[in-house]
């Protein structure tokens, strides 16, 4: 199975509403980082390959028809390559929102000391924070490295092939994109800060939160929170 969409945009750009997007509008299953953490036993051993500069993109995808956010942004360029017929979607918002939205959620401190110290570091520092983990303090840095990105993206590739959206540009643009039309509900609106920090259990993954000790339970911890971003966007 080939991916038919691939996302471009950084993490904390509306990658988990527009995961949620596209399936509703029938490219679904969408790839996600919540689908590596909630399947994580299965899934990172093949981004350790990945970053060991052995990808296996099918096995990656197999059963997927989108992918969007951390870690495959990462990799937009070969899966644009490997996946020529890929429609390709930079998720977008304002520089410093999204630097002050990832320095209080998935960049926060907290988290990303427990990452370093976890079993997931070797894949977080070659898939996700390794250009700038050291970094993460220097706001004008974190900027300027978000709009080159942005740019780089925009310069490498076709006009006819690329969609640069925001979550507030809401079905048309994304639908007349992608070829389909528009639904009826809302688009979805999740994974905020508050959605992510408000649990009354404990707290969700991408809060400034301890991760589990073992994968079972980070594994139960994510799959939860997705479930709970579908019933948020569709009741």
């Amino acid at each position: 199975m080939a991916l038919k969409v691939i996302g471009a945009g950084l993490g904390r750009t509306g990658t988990l509403s527009l995961k949620l997007a596209l399936e509703h509008l029938g490219f679904g299953p969408c790839y996600h980082m919540t689908e590596i953490m909630g399947h994580a036993r299965q899934r990172m051993p093949q981004w350790l390959e990945v970053v060991a500069g052995r990808p296996d993109w099918d096995a990656v995808f197999e059963g997927f028809h989108a992918t969007v956010d951390y870690p495959t942004c990462t990799y937009w360029r070969e899966l644009a390559a490997h996946y020529p017929e890929a429609r390709i979607i930079l998720s977008d918002r304002d520089a410093e929102s999204w630097y002050a939205s990832v320095r209080e959620t998935i960049f926060a401190p907290r988290n990303i000391a427990g990452f370093l110290n976890s079993p997931v570091r070797e894949f977080m520092l070659g898939a996700v924070v390794g250009p700038f983990v050291d970094r993460l303090d220097d706001r004008d840095f974190m900027i300027d490295w978000f709009n080159r990105w942005r740019d780089e993206v925009i310069a490498g590739l076709p006009p006819e092939r690329l969609l640069v959206h925001r979550a507030a540009d809401g079905w048309e643009p994304l639908c007349r994109f992608l070829g389909v039309p528009v639904p009826d509900e809302p688009y979805p609106r999740v994974n905020s800060k508050a959605d992510m920090q408000g649990s009354a259990e404990g707290g969700e993954p991408g809060g400034e939160r301890t991760l589990p000790t073992s994968p079972e339970a980070m594994e139960e911890r994510f799959q939860a929170y997705l479930a709970s971003m579908n019933r948020m966007a569709w009741g």
